[in-house]
């Protein structure tokens, strides 16, 4: 038996009776001052589960004492001095103080110890109960975000450090670190000029050196016409694996580069790149989608030619071409930038379609596929019938931080983090920049309005003059952070040493594994920083949408710890039917092509020819499709046929235009198109729910 004194107030001390595993009794004694020194008086006891204390005679106490070791939570003279007097000995030890006040006991030790207030110390059980406690005032914080605190608890060992990342203004950094990856150091590479490159090229290109992705791509036989998926962090080099393979081709009489992207501004911005490098030798010509507004920014940029020995263009605007039955002529490469796009909502049946309808037309082509994050990458890389060039390692450290914030407070803390960043010089001579992601244009705003002159917001609802004057602001260094969308996610190169999601969500729905690795990875770039930094503002509570279960704070934590799913898209019957027909225009209806282009699309398309033989959309006369003018149409201009059918349908009882688009826009389509909820799969971080065919087509 184990007898734990704890003094109280006074001249009163408190006893607790253990046997090595359990309290077996509990009880409270006073010292009272004698001529022979301290002795025991006014003794209570309680034995088991009892709850009433019982006076009992205090050398009933004396007893237990001599056949039990007598430990002291700390020290105290008179009680040492009362045990001295009956030949007693004590020892001490470490114990909970919040266990003691429950009549419990926790010895405390290396492994089990919190500290907590002004020096105390609690055992880990009371730390998470107090943690929870605490937490609870909150109200919001769900399971996942409680579970991250406790592993805070875990690593810090401290309670109010952990407790702090609840409260900006009291956080340090360092308690908000959720984890870091560490550089890797660079491996040997080999100089330009000893690799079989044109002349032509080395002197144009300005790299001295490869980088390690770019070596690698070299010896998995890129200078030798194979077929690549290179997936590799950004600012690794990846565009100029594309230059080398598509110049090389050139200059050696191979035939021309397209260089696809998804978005219009990154596809002005390598536009810009290949003319500054290579006009001498090798023009570019822009292919995106033109503006049908005559204004000064939305006037024809750059040469559009689309006979250029370099074609740089966004995926819809060269595979509008496919789609209006143009051949892809002298074509030697094909670059597709962010393949990852595939896994998207929205236009990844879109992609997965031009991909295959670019290697039915161009078959002799090597295609490049360029990704900075894909999940399960060697089954991509079989199912594209590439090889697969993987570097995992980033040139540069990267720092994320999780912080639980109340909204209100995510502006301030943005101010904070922005201004302190732009103080900061790199080793490499340049300021701390930052980019902001959120969740809608209107906020974009509302955040660079708070941050001051020094910042800007930056998304697609901008002019191309406005974007362009942000962007070279950015790169002069004159802004400390640009507040954007989705649009610099995919890949606009900024050089940006510091990212703040102030939202997880893309419009209503949250970010999958994949794009938020893809938006976390623009921090810290070689040639310019020394360390980047990620940092989520995680509102606890936080939704964008009844419709998608988990809470912000939830979802950051799934992000920061999860892991891409396979490339494996399932096109429903829309998308299906609008591939199908863009299919069977690029191969002119012969069943023969149409098969083999539907066979190297990566993702699963859906039965679709017995709809469009019923509604007359197509004819099969014996094993050619003769494909109706409607049908063009739904090719053409990138919809499906029940879209298709619906316009059709509100032209022979509308005559406005515009009330026949603000029918299609209210949801014309979605009251026949509604979704099976024995099917719907619950939304989750990696692979987004399908959308209603309605908002797929704004």
């Amino acid at each position: 038996m184990k007898i734990i004194v704890q003094p109280q107030k006074g001249d009163s001390y408190k006893l607790l009776f253990y046997d090595g595993r359990n309290v077996r009794g509990a009880g409270y004694v006073d010292l009272q001052d004698t001529p022979r020194g301290p002795r025991p008086t006014k003794y209570r006891v309680k034995w088991g589960t009892k709850k009433e204390y019982r006076h009992t005679p205090s050398k009933d106490l004396v007893a237990n004492m001599r056949e039990a070791e007598i430990l002291l939570v700390k020290r105290d003279h008179r009680f040492e001095l009362f045990l001295s007097d009956f030949q007693m000995k004590s020892g001490m030890v470490d114990a909970c103080r919040m266990c003691l006040l429950e009549e419990k006991f926790t010895q405390l030790d290396a492994n089990n110890t919190i500290l907590f207030g002004k020096n105390e110390k609690i055992c880990m059980d009371c730390g998470r109960r107090e943690l929870r406690r605490e937490v609870a005032h909150l109200g919001r914080l769900g399971r996942d975000g409680i579970k991250h605190l406790e592993s805070l608890l875990i690593q810090f060992r401290n309670l109010d450090r952990v407790l702090a990342t609840l409260n900006p203004e009291k956080m340090t950094m360092g308690a908000a670190l959720f984890d870091k990856l560490e550089a890797h150091p660079v491996m040997t590479t080999a100089p330009l000029n000893e690799l079989p490159l044109p002349r032509q090229f080395v002197d144009a290109c300005g790299v001295k050196q490869l980088m390690p992705a770019q070596q690698l791509a070299v010896e998995a036989g890129l200078l030798y016409g194979k077929d690549l998926l290179v997936v590799a962090a950004t600012a690794s080099g990846k565009t100029f694996i594309g230059e080398m393979a598509g110049l090389k081709n050139y200059l050696e009489g191979r035939g021309r580069t397209l260089f696809l992207v998804p978005l219009v501004a990154l596809a002005n911005q390598k536009y810009e790149r290949f003319t500054e490098r290579y006009a001498k030798f090798a023009k570019s010509g822009l292919l995106t989608g033109v503006s049908r507004l005559n204004l000064p920014e939305t006037r024809k940029v750059g040469d559009r030619n689309p006979q250029a020995p370099i074609i740089v263009g966004t995926y819809e605007g060269v595979d509008n071409m496919i789609r209006r039955g143009e051949k892809m002529k002298n074509i030697a490469t094909v670059v597709i930038d962010e393949v990852q796009m595939l896994e998207d909502p929205d236009r990844g049946h879109r992609l997965d379609g031009m991909i295959a309808r670019l290697k039915y037309l161009c078959p002799q082509a090597q295609y490049l596929y360029l990704s900075a994050t894909i999940g399960s990458p060697k089954i991509l890389a079989k199912k594209l019938n590439c090889k697969l060039v993987q570097y995992a390692e980033r040139p540069v450290g990267l720092e994320r931080y999780l912080l639980f914030v109340e909204r209100k407070q995510k502006i301030p803390t943005i101010k904070q983090m922005t201004t302190e960043e732009y103080k900061r010089t790199s080793s490499k001579g340049y300021r701390g920049q930052t980019i902001i992601f959120t969740n809608a244009r209107a906020r974009c705003h509302t955040i660079a309005d708070a941050l001051g002159m020094r910042a800007a917001a930056y998304h697609a609802g901008l002019s191309t003059q406005e974007r362009r004057d942000v962007e070279t602001r950015f790169l002069q260094g004159k802004l400390m952070a640009v507040v954007t969308t989705a649009a610099l996610g995919a890949g606009v190169d900024f050089p940006a040493s510091q990212v703040i999601f102030d939202a997880l969500a893309m419009g209503r729905d949250w970010l999958s594994v994949q794009e938020f690795n893809q938006m976390a990875g623009r921090a810290g770039r070689p040639d310019f920083h020394d360390l980047g930094r990620v940092v989520i503002l995680a509102e606890p509570g936080g939704s964008y949408s009844r419709e998608n279960p988990f809470t912000e704070e939830e979802v950051a934590i799934r992000l920061l710890k999860g892991e891409m799913e396979e490339v494996a898209p399932e096109h429903d019957f829309e998308q299906s039917s609008e591939e199908y027909v863009a299919n069977a225009v690029a191969c002119g209806g012969e069943e023969a092509g149409l098969n083999r282009i539907n066979s190297m699309m990566v993702g699963s398309m859906e039965p679709v020819l017995p709809d469009l033989v019923a509604n007359r959309l197509v004819e099969k006369h014996g094993t050619k499709l003769v494909i109706m003018p409607l049908a063009r149409v739904m090719a053409e201009h990138f919809i499906g046929m029940e879209r298709l059918l619906e316009i059709v349908r509100l032209t022979k009882t509308m005559e406005d235009p515009v009330e026949i688009i603000a029918e299609l826009e209210s949801g014309g389509l979605e009251k026949e198109v509604k979704p099976n909820p024995g099917k719907v799969k619950e939304p989750k971080p990696g692979k987004q729910q399908k959308r209603q065919h309605g908002r797929r087509h704004r």
